[in-house]
Parts: C-alpha cells; structure tokens; sequence
C-alpha cells in the first residue's frame, strides 16, 4: 500500500479508483496493524521527497489508510482556518499545497516533513472557537515528538517541525512597525546564530505563505523583510556568554539597529 503510494508521488500520477479499491481492501485486511513503524518511515520518507508528495498523501486519506498510519496528520482534513484572504481554508488541503510547493523549491526532507506535522495541534481545537486555534503550539509539541518517537524521524525533522509549529505565525507577523519583537525574534529562530536552521525554517515559511491563494513560486515579503533587520544587526557582537546586563545592552542595540533599518518602510507605508 504504502509503495503504490510512493510510486504514485513519484510518477506524479493521480490514483486510479482501482488502486484505492486494492489499498483500501489490503487495509480492512489488517496489513496495516503488522506492519512495524520502522517499515513504514522510509515508505514516508521517500514519498515526501518524490516531485508529488501531495499524491501520495491524498492517496492514503482517500482509501482510508493515512488514518492508520498518521493519525495526528489525517484529522487536519476537514478542519477550518483563517486564511490571508480573510476566508476560510481546510488544513488538510493546505498542508497539501504547502508540499507542492516544497516540491516545487526542492526543499529538503527535513522542511517537508515539517509542512506535513506543524499543524497537528490544530486538530482538536474547540469548535466554538474556529477558525481560529488558540495554544495549538503547546498541544503539537507532544504529538510530533511522539509521532517523531513512533517512527524513528530524524533528530533534524523533529527539531525543525517542533519549531515551525510554533515559529512560523510568528515570522507571518512580522512588521516594520514593530522592531524591538523582530530583533528578539531573530535571535529566537537562530537568524544570528544559528543560520543553517534559520534558513530551513525560513523554507518552511515560505512553502506556507505560497500554499495561500495564487502565490505558489512567489516571493515570501516577510523573509526580505527579515533579512534587512538581520544585515542591521551584522555588526553587533553576539553577547550570549555575558553578564545580563550585557545582554541586555545587545538586544536593545539590536532594536535600536533594526528601528534604524526599517524607518524608511515605515515612512513609505
């Protein structure tokens, strides 16, 4: 089942009734229930690096099988959310789209995955409450670390996926009009001294951004945003090891750099 899934991303072929019908039948089967986790990851893992990973997906949720496998990542679909157009999107769709995007950029492993679990604390959110979810980051951690646990996933997915599931609504609002919170956030998201993380985390920012609306293959106006404020801070020494009171002194010449940057956007909007 998980193969014919594979193959399907990997040819970029929509499934057949029949290939549903045959993983459907092997799943009421019980061919799922033997199966160790430790066989299914790279199953996983090489349909989210094939060109469509969405096919793959939509596949295993159509005939049922996503359900048995990642539950945490099957209960998106159906679920609301705000999009950027004030509408409403599905999760489950969107994280779709966010893959195609990946696929698109040729994103790595770890920043596809990510794309597939950030979301899961949104699952059971209060209906009363959606389309929006509150404190959904405090109830994803425990789910991808256990999902991450189950399955074996690479320390790199894992820490990546915990971080953007809290992280990357934090990027989406970053203003102009707001630069001692943008200075802090660079130095929480690693923009200064973790720069290779940063950079993937900025990947999965842009997959989400893109999966909105008619976006996909633009420009994400936030990771430009993020770069200036981080170019007006090159010059400012790192201060990690120090007293607080010279930690405090950097992160307020940090916001004093990053206000001086961004006061002609500022002035233009």
């Amino acid at each position: 089942m998980l193969r014919l899934a594979t193959l399907l991303a990997e040819g970029e072929c929509k499934a057949a009734d029949e290939d549903l019908d045959t993983m459907l039948g092997r799943m009421e089967a019980g061919a799922l229930a033997t199966t160790p986790a430790s066989l299914i990851w790279p199953e996983l893992a090489r349909g989210l690096m094939a060109p469509a990973p969405a096919t793959m997906l939509r596949a295993l949720h159509e005939c049922g099988c996503l359900r048995e496998i990642l539950p945490e990542v099957a209960g998106l679909f159906g679920v609301p959310q705000i999009s950027d157009d004030l509408g409403e999107t599905d999760l489950g769709a969107h994280m779709l789209a966010a893959l195609t995007e990946a696929a698109r950029r040729e994103a790595p492993l770890s920043v596809r995955f990510a794309l597939l679990v950030m979301n899961v604390g949104k699952t059971d959110s209060p209906p009363e409450h959606l389309p929006h979810h509150y404190r959904h980051a405090e109830r994803a951690r425990p789910r991808i670390e256990a999902l991450c646990a189950r399955f074996g996933v690479p320390p790199e997915c894992r820490t990546l996926a915990v971080m953007a599931s809290t992280d990357v609504e934090r990027v989406h609002r970053v203003s102009p009009v707001r630069a001692g919170p943008v200075a802090d956030l660079l130095q929480q998201i690693g923009g200064f001294d973790a720069p290779a993380l940063y950079d993937l985390l900025i990947q999965v920012c842009t997959c989400d951004y893109c999966a909105h609306g008619t976006r996909s293959g633009q420009d994400y106006p936030k990771a430009a945003l993020l770069e200036i404020a981080r170019a007006a801070c090159a010059d400012i020494p790192d201060a990690r090891q120090a007293d607080e009171k010279s930690r405090e002194a950097v992160r307020e010449a940090r916001a004093m750099a990053v206000a001086h940057a961004f006061r002609p956007l500022r002035w233009s909007t």
